[in-house]
């Protein structure tokens, strides 16, 4: 392979051979090493393939890792605008509510808040039989403030109007715990039943609810017939703040007149609520006459009067003193005590 030059007995190589051996050397080597490196880079992209992949493994372009716990954050939650347009974040399942003035609706749904709306100590007299133990906040001067709230460690909240949300208590409430607010939930106590089920996952509660409820007004409504067809019904309210006539759009007046079917007076014919004074006693154009008492006194004067005692319904004797709780609440368990009421007078 090499050729050797006779002289002083020293073999030489020729320089070209040496060369092209190194270079031949080298080149096997590289080629060793690509292919060893071609062959790891092959065995990890099938294991990773094979490796199934997890946002706990996954990183964010700034480096930071993002874990299973940050992208299962909204897992189960959703977003629901309430009737002020805000955005409300619904939790999967909700524990402890607060929802002043809607107890009835959350008894109704099979839900106990974790506290109640009172004025002074005294909450819903009609409901204190299921509310029995839960504590309560007075209403009288105001909402509760924050503070008062968050010991009660709700995590969710409700407003039953948009008076409540008034004067930073919305933006107040809603740092404690989402909170959803109606422009006025009594207005359509079904309909605001129906929400309330949906955002606290009581749906088929509510319909179940609202189904049987429906089934007392008819069986009511056929009992009735036969003494109230063509007759007229008045609710007089008599409060601290005066003394009115109720209508057909809230409260016990939408049951009696929309729901049962009695007729309503003139008075109130297009109106929700007219004053009482002893000079329009005379106009009152009733068969039966309700009374709700808010307190002492006012109906007393009135009903002592020559007037009073001249109207036709009250010398029928058609005269009816109710409970006052029910009949001024907003919910179905209300209006089947104003049902209830209302066969009782009637029909007995």
């Amino acid at each position: 392979m090499f050729q050797q030059k006779k002289g002083n007995g020293h073999r030489s190589v020729r320089p070209f051979r040496s060369a092209g051996l190194s270079a031949l050397l080298v080149l096997l080597l590289i080629t060793g090493l690509l292919s060893a490196c071609g062959s790891k880079s092959e065995v990890e992209g099938e294991a990773q393939k094979e490796q199934p992949t997890t946002e706990a493994s996954t990183t964010a372009s700034s480096g930071t890792a993002v874990t299973e716990e940050n992208t299962e954050e909204t897992k189960g939650q959703r977003t629901v605008k309430d009737d002020l347009g805000h955005d409300v974040i619904v939790p999967e399942h909700t524990e402890r509510v607060f929802a002043p003035y809607l107890e009835d609706s959350l008894l109704t749904l099979g839900v106990k808040p974790v506290a109640q709306w009172a004025s002074g100590t005294q909450g819903h007299v009609y409901l204190q039989d299921q509310l029995s133990g839960v504590p309560t906040l007075d209403f009288s001067s105001g909402l509760p403030s924050p503070e008062a709230l968050m010991a009660y460690n709700p995590d969710f909240i409700i407003l039953h109007t948009a008076q409540y949300a008034e004067n930073g208590v919305y933006e107040s409430y809603s740092k404690i715990a989402p909170t959803y607010v109606f422009t006025n939930a009594s207005g359509d106590v079904e309909k605001s039943l129906q929400v309330i089920g949906d955002l606290l996952g009581k749906t088929a509660e509510a319909e179940k609810a609202i189904e049987t409820y429906h089934a007392k007004v008819e069986d009511a409504k056929a009992k009735l017939a036969k003494v109230t067809e063509g007759k007229k019904a008045a609710i007089i309210r008599f409060a601290p703040r005066g003394i009115s006539m109720m209508g057909g759009n809230y409260f016990s007046g939408y049951v009696v007149y929309q729901q049962l079917g009695l007729g309503k007076p003139a008075l109130v014919q297009t109106e929700n609520s007219a004053t009482v004074s002893t000079e329009v006693l005379p106009e009152i154009d009733a068969d039966f006459i309700f009374t709700v008492e808010q307190g002492p006194g006012s109906m007393k004067e009135m009903t002592d009067t020559k007037v009073w005692n001249s109207m036709p319904a009250v010398k029928a004797g058609h005269v009816y003193a109710v409970e006052p709780a029910p009949w001024l609440g907003g919910g179905l368990i209300a209006y089947g005590h104003v049902i209830d009421d209302t066969l009782k007078a009637l029909t007995q």
